[in-house]
C-alpha cells in the first residue's frame, strides 16, 4: 500500500538520521547492551545534528518543529538499526520532558532548561510510579511541604526511565494530602540537590541499554520556584500530555513491527528446508499474509492518529486505542517472527529475539493494556447516556 504520508523534507531528514545512526548508534549498541547504559556522547551528537530537540523552540536553540512526523521518522530509523533502548530514551525526552517544560515551565524554567535539553548536555526524567502506585497514580505517596522559600520532598519513586543518566527530574508530589486529586504537583529535582540520590540500575528483561533506576527523597530541598506548572494541577498536568506519550509508545510498536518483520520476511525467503525456502510453503504465506495486512490496518489509523497530534485534536481516547492496540500487534507479531526463525529466533543475536525481549514492555509502561481499554469504555459508556 502507498503511504502517502511523508514529505520531500521528512525523506530528506531520514538520510540525515540515518548517517548519525551509521557513525553514532550502530558502533556502540553492543558496548551499551553489555554496560547496560547509553552513553552521554550520542546525547550530544543528537542534540548536534538535530536528531532531538526538534520541537524545542528557536530561542532556546532547538528547531522550533511542531511536526510529529519527524519524530516518526527518528523512531522508525532506529527501530531499523536494532536501537530500541535509544529510542525509548529519546523518547522520553522529546515527547515528554521537553513538551512539559515548553508548555508548563517559566521563562527562567526555560532557559533553564530546554537549551541543554535541544543541545544533548542535559538529560530529563519524570518520577511518577512508586513501589505501590503504577497505572493507579493517585495512590502516590512521595509529599511536598511547603516550608518558606522551599519544598521539602519526601519519598520512593522507581522504574524510572534515564534516572541514571537524568540532570533533573520531575517529580510527581502530593503536595495537599485532603485535596485529592486536586492535591497532587509536579517539582523539579535537579541531580546535584542534597538528600536525592538513585538507587539500583534495575536489571531488565529487555531494553538493558536504556538506564532504569529506584529514586530516594529524603528531605529534599528545592525552591519554590521549581514548582513546574500550577501548584495542585499536577493530576492534570499528567492527564493533559498523555495522549501525546502514547502516541509515542504506539509509533515506536509501529517502528519496531516494521523493522521485524522486514527482517523476518527476508529470512523467510533465505532459509531453506526440505529443499526449498520455508517462505514457499503455505503456512509460512498465510502467516505471512497475516502479519503484512494487519501491519497495514495499524499503520494507517496510526497515521491518522499523528496528523490529529499535528492538528492538537487527537483525544486521550483515540490515543488509548493507539497504543493498547500498536503494542499488543507488537507482542503478538513479534512472537510470531520468532516462530518462523525456529531455533535461530530464539538466539540473541539475531534481531528478531532482540526485539522479543524488548517488546514485552510495551503494552505496560505508559498505561497498560488494561486501563487504555478502561479509558476506552468509560467513553462507550458516557456516550451511551
Amino acid at each position: 500500500m502507498q503511504r502517502d504520508f511523508f514529505t520531500a523534507d521528512h525523506d530528506d531528514y531520514r538520510d540525515l538520521v540515518r548517517e548519525f545512526i551509521h557513525r553514532e548508534v550502530t558502533p556502540n549498541l553492543e558496548r551499551w547492551d553489555a554496560e547496560r547504559l547509553i552513553g552521554r556522547d550520542v546525547w550530544r551528537a543528537a542534540g548536534k545534528q538535530g536528531v532531538t530537540g526538534l520541537g524545542v523552540p528557536e530561542e532556546f536553540g532547538g528547531a522550533g518543529q511542531p511536526d510529529y512526523r519527524f519524530r516518526v521518522v527518528v523512531a522508525e530509523e532506529l527501530c531499523k538499526a536494532g536501537a530500541t533502548s535509544l529510542h525509548a530514551s529519546f523518547g522520553l525526552q522529546d515527547d515528554i520532558i521537553i513538551p512539559y517544560v515548553d508548555d508548563l515551565g517559566t521563562d527562567e524554567q526555560k532557559r533553564r532548561w530546554l537549551s541543554g535539553m535541544a543541545s544533548g548536555e542535559l538529560i530529563g526524567a519524570i518520577a511518577m510510579t512508586e513501589p505501590g502506585a503504577g497505572s493507579d497514580l493517585q495512590g502516590v505517596r512521595t509529599t511536598a511541604v511547603r516550608d518558606g522559600d522551599h519544598w521539602v520532598i519526601n519519598g520512593q519513586k522507581t522504574f524510572i526511565t534515564s534516572g541514571i543518566n537524568a540532570d533533573f527530574v520531575i517529580v510527581v508530589a502530593r503536595t495537599d494530602p485532603e485535596a485529592g486529586s486536586r492535591g497532587f504537583s509536579l517539582i523539579v529535582v535537579e541531580s546535584d540537590t542534597a538528600g536525592f540520590t538513585r538507587g539500583r540500575k534495575l536489571d531488565k528483561v529487555g531494553l538493558h541499554a536504556q538506564d532504569t533506576a529506584e529514586l530516594y527523597f529524603d528531605n529534599v530541598r528545592v525552591p519554590v520556584s521549581n514548582l513546574l506548572g500550577t501548584e495542585g494541577r499536577g493530576f492534570v498536568h499528567l492527564m493533559e500530555r498523555l495522549p501525546r506519550e502514547r502516541m509515542s509508545i504506539a509509533v515506536g510498536s509501529m517502528a519496531g513491527i516494521e523493522a521485524i518483520f522486514a527482517e523476518t520476511k527476508a529470512y523467510c525467503f533465505e532459509r531453506r528446508a526440505f529443499g526449498k525456502p520455508i517462505g514457499d510453503f503455505q503456512n509460512t504465506r498465510f502467516v505471512l499474509a497475516e502479519m503484512a495486512t494487519e501491519i497495514d490496518v495499524t499503520r494507517a489509523y496510526l497515521d491518522k492518529c499523528v496528523l490529529a497530534l499535528n492538528a492538537g485534536t487527537l483525544s486521550a481516547v483515540d490515543a488509548a486505542k493507539a497504543k493498547w492496540w500498536a503494542s499488543e500487534l507488537q507482542k503478538r507479531i513479534v512472537d510470531r517472527c520468532v516462530q518462523l526463525h525456529g531455533g535461530y529466533g530464539y538466539m540473541l543475536e539475531y534481531p528478531v529475539a532482540r526485539a522479543f525481549v524488548d517488546s514485552r514492555i510495551q503494552t505496560i509502561y505508559g498505561g497498560t493494556t488494561e486501563i487504555m481499554k478502561e479509558i476506552i469504555g468509560r467513553d462507550i459508556a458516557a456516550s451511551a447516556q
